[in-house]
């Protein structure tokens, strides 16, 4: 079963490209050269991070799978594996 999940990320630019990260789950952070290199690999990042919960039987949390309501942010559907508890 699989299950898909919209996530809202945060992307700002630094000295050497952009920093993104995931304002639904804490410590869920990365960067890339360019913008699309920072979102891919906060798309891996965060696909993991739900993963893990998943498989740990923590709640996710809500804003991690339902559209955002705030205009800032940027949101990535994830489909990710569904596992069994």
């Amino acid at each position: 079963m699989k299950a898909t999940y919209k996530i809202r990320v945060r992307l700002e630019p630094d000295e050497e490209g952009f920093h993104v990260w995931v304002p639904a789950l804490p410590g869920c952070h990365s960067w890339g050269r360019t913008k699309e290199e920072a979102l891919a690999n906060i798309r891996e990042a965060a696909e993991a991070y739900i993963e893990s919960m998943i498989a740990h039987g923590d709640p996710i949390p809500l804003e991690a799978h339902e559209p955002s309501k705030e205009p800032e942010g940027e949101e990535l559907p994830l489909t990710k594996q569904k596992m069994s508890p």
